[in-house]
């Protein structure tokens, strides 16, 4: 028996406005980073198939896509660049004229400070491996990947980036991006880490999407193990003692305790990255009818930005800026 017979928390949902009063997370599209992939010669936007709705584009279509974006309110976007030649040294990914770089300096003519331009720091897409950093006899070799990483920082920099995001899991990557930059002259680009980015089923139709499924074994030796979560904060401290300005886990909808672990452990912003595996889950089940897409869109927002995160990188940010602002 209750001490309080007469108590009913259903007297706080009787009506929407008490229910607005009394909720307790709030989600608003300024929370979303808009992922956009950009390929070297492409003449016109391509559908992706493995994400329904989401395309690559062209370095001509680059500002409209982004124009839709700002339009709708999301104060950010986060840039993937498929090169049109890969070699060993993933050289495409640090070039002054590469996909991203040019991406980032229309995007910077075009739009000035109305948004934040983001940009994956990662070798996967560049390298002939397909893996996240430079190959020597069969193996990740961490030390000149981490050099190399920080040349793609600074490179992005150069054009204007005002966030870069390292995503290779490489042991320092943060330190050695954090020196290149401030050795460059850019201390005022901010470092988002992928923190700890676990090694997931839920990145096949990214690896589609992006072109960079390993052409050998697998990322097991440099990406979290799923099933360790004390491993996992170990590596978010590393990133925040080297550096990080905000710290990422990767995924985010299996990942929510470790999103409110980070969050109670760390006096540094957090952010989520809701992948292309729970993007493409829910749209699969959508087109069979099986759900209502927008209600477990925002349900999977909500649950994120509830767990702990300050801001969440997702394919959905558009059709939740959409939701949003109905």
């Amino acid at each position: 028996m209750s001490t309080f017979p007469n108590r009913r928390l259903r007297r706080l949902r009787k009506s929407e406005k008490i229910r607005e009063l009394v909720q307790e997370t709030r989600l608003s599209v300024k929370d979303f980073i808009c992922p956009v992939f950009i390929q070297e010669d492409l003449k016109e936007p391509v559908n992706i198939d493995s994400m329904p709705g989401i395309e690559r584009f062209p370095i001509e279509k680059v500002n409209e896509e982004v124009g839709r974006i700002s339009d709708l309110g999301i104060p950010a976007i986060m840039l993937f660049g498929l090169p049109s030649s890969k070699d060993d040294a993933g050289s495409s990914a640090y070039d002054e004229n590469g996909i991203v770089q040019r991406a980032i300096t229309e995007i910077r003519k075009n739009f000035g400070e109305k948004i934040a331009i983001m940009a994956d720091v990662c070798l996967c897409q560049y390298t002939k491996s397909g893996h996240c950093g430079i190959i020597k006899d069969q193996k990740i070799d961490n030390d000149s990947s981490i050099e190399t990483l920080a040349n793609i920082a600074v490179s992005q920099a150069k054009v204007g980036v005002d966030v870069v995001s390292p995503s290779a899991m490489m042991d320092g990557q943060v330190m050695s991006i954090r020196k290149g930059l401030d050795d460059a002259g850019f201390s005022d680009v901010a470092i988002m880490s992928h923190s700890a980015k676990h090694r997931s089923a839920f990145y096949s139709p990214f690896r589609s999407a992006a072109e960079c499924a390993p052409q050998f074994g697998d990322r097991k030796t440099y990406q979290v193990p799923f099933s360790n979560a004390r491993e996992a904060m170990r590596e978010v401290e590393m990133d925040v003692n080297e550096g990080a300005d905000i710290i990422m886990i990767k995924p985010a909808l299996a990942y929510l305790d470790l999103i409110a672990e980070s969050k109670k452990r760390f006096n540094v912003p957090v952010s989520a990255y809701s992948v292309s595996g729970e993007y493409s889950l829910v749209k699969g089940a959508a087109k069979q009818g099986w759900i209502q897409e927008n209600d477990v869109i925002t349900e999977i927002l909500y649950s994120i930005k509830r767990a702990g995160a300050d801001m969440i990188v997702t394919y959905f940010a558009k059709s939740g800026a959409e939701i949003l602002n109905e």
